[in-house]
């Protein structure tokens, strides 16, 4: 439970870090343009004294931003890097929009939650979300930006007080769920959601609730449109990774095979979703002074991530849906400096979006009262040997891509392909299930996922890799 011990002063506030969210005459990082200053007014009055003890909690999240991108984030990764905690082995766990959002709203598998595609938004319970937990426990609650995919743009979504919901989603001019009034909003994405959020946690001066903002934002997700003062800045270039030059690619599923996208491609797919995260860091910079100004800055936990990564030409694939590290792994940042996480330390427990509700519930004392998949990761006796991550193939994709489970260990990944795929009611009735091909990578060894120890192997070499007890835990997780 959070207990008064975490308060703290009205006015009390976090030294930056150096270099952090103040440009204070600074030149700008190469080719990139100062930022515009905030344009969410401010009351003068001091805020009113808070009562209740528990944190405010701001979740920001991306769309299909990978690692790597620390570049175009800077400011936020001083803040919430250099004054929290990263999680180094963060991972989606299913490298699909609704999927993976529907996991972080209710911490449950994907096979749990029934969201298995990106058209079936109302397949969630939304008794298990944590926004209904936290609304009804007395946390103010807003939404801000993207939602579900294909969710009703005049639905409003249930148990948030306040929403500006975008479906569908654009970057420039797009069409929003506005309280309940459906209407078009000009400007860009990541500004139009950072002003109504910036707003909702301005509220908080005259609103003593704890609040809960979850904002979500349209970077970096193709087609990549950057805000226009972005458009032609010059980003660091890319060497490519050695998943993007694999030239055999024999050991590798039948689709991936016939996957022929380049290093110039890659790179270019790179370039684009720098420049429309370079927003996103402004948006977060807004935030931090927000906060500061509110003397919220303490006890306020922050969490930032991407829904999933995304691969650029690594083994030939320049889009997600693969259980390969690029589209699996995500950047996760935890900042709650009150309860003692803001000193810049990394974890590397094995993480997933499924540990996002419970991490939420118990930094506000609440008790889950569905179940989870997930644990909270405020207590760091929470861990696991390995970590489920799953992908049904859908109606969207016309070529085979096939269903896919895989178990992620900490040093190896084990992955089975299955003959499955799922209707037009986003249900996985279609095919017999049967195992159409299984890979092994040693991730100590082999971290790029180069060799699939499973090609050619033996009987007794699979032994020797624990691939059948592997295969009896794989099984096991997906009918948990």
């Amino acid at each position: 439970m959070i207990t008064g011990a975490a308060v703290v002063a009205a006015g009390a506030a976090v030294p930056l870090a150096v270099g952090a969210l103040d440009d204070g005459g600074a030149a700008p990082a190469a080719g990139r343009t100062a930022p515009a200053a905030p344009v969410a007014s401010r009351p003068p009055a001091s805020p009113l004294p808070r009562t209740d003890p528990r944190p405010n909690i701001l979740f920001v999240l991306t769309d299909d931003q990978p690692k790597e991108t620390d570049w175009a984030i800077r400011r936020t990764a001083d803040w919430l890097g250099g004054q929290g905690v990263t999680f180094a082995r963060a991972h989606a766990n299913t490298p699909l929009c609704a999927p993976s959002r529907a996991s972080i709203m209710s911490g449950r598998y994907a096979h749990n939650h029934g969201v298995l595609d990106t058209r079936h938004p109302y397949h969630l319970d939304q008794h298990t979300t944590v926004q209904r937990r936290l609304h009804e426990a007395g946390y103010r609650t807003g939404l801000f930006g993207k939602y579900l995919n294909y969710w009703h743009t005049g639905d409003n979504p249930p148990h948030f007080d306040e929403w500006l919901l975008q479906e569908p989603v654009a970057y420039y001019d797009g069409h929003y769920n506005d309280n309940g009034t459906v209407r078009n909003i000009p400007g860009y994405n990541t500004t139009v959601i950072r002003d109504r959020a910036l707003a909702f946690i301005d509220r908080s001066r005259t609103d003593t609730r704890p609040w809960f903002a979850y904002v979500a934002t349209r970077s970096a997700h193709e087609l990549n449109i950057p805000e226009r003062r972005y458009r032609h800045t010059r980003v660091p270039e890319w060497p490519g990774r050695p998943s993007v030059y694999e030239g055999d690619k024999s050991d590798k599923p039948p689709f991936l095979r016939a996957a022929n996208h380049t290093y110039e491609q890659g790179e270019a797919l790179r370039t684009r979703q720098l420049r429309t995260l370079l927003s996103v860091d402004d948006a977060m910079r807004d935030f931090h002074d927000e906060l500061r100004a509110l003397g919220q800055l303490e006890n306020t936990l922050v969490v930032y991530t991407s829904d999933h990564g995304l691969c650029w030409a690594d083994h030939g694939w320049l889009r997600k849906s693969v259980p390969y590290r690029p589209g699996l792994e995500v950047p996760f940042w935890l900042s709650w400096p009150a309860r003692g996480l803001g000193e810049g330390t990394v974890d590397d427990r094995l993480t997933g979006h499924v540990d996002i509700a419970p991490t939420f519930l118990d930094a506000a004392g609440l008790t889950p009262d569905t179940p989870h998949d997930g644990h909270s990761l405020l207590d760091p006796r929470n861990d696991r040997d390995r970590l489920l991550a799953e992908w049904w193939w859908n109606r969207q994709d016309q070529e085979p891509i096939h269903t896919w489970a895989t178990l992620i260990g900490r040093s190896a990944q084990y992955t089975e392909y299955y003959r499955t795929r799922l209707d037009r009611q986003g249900r996985p009735t279609q095919g017999d299930g049967e195992v159409l091909f299984r890979e092994f990578y040693d991730l100590a060894a082999d971290p790029y996922q180069l060799t699939n120890r499973l090609h050619g192997a033996t009987r007794e070499q699979e032994q020797a890799l624990g691939v059948p007890e592997s295969a009896k835990r794989l099984a096991a997780a997906r009918r948990a």
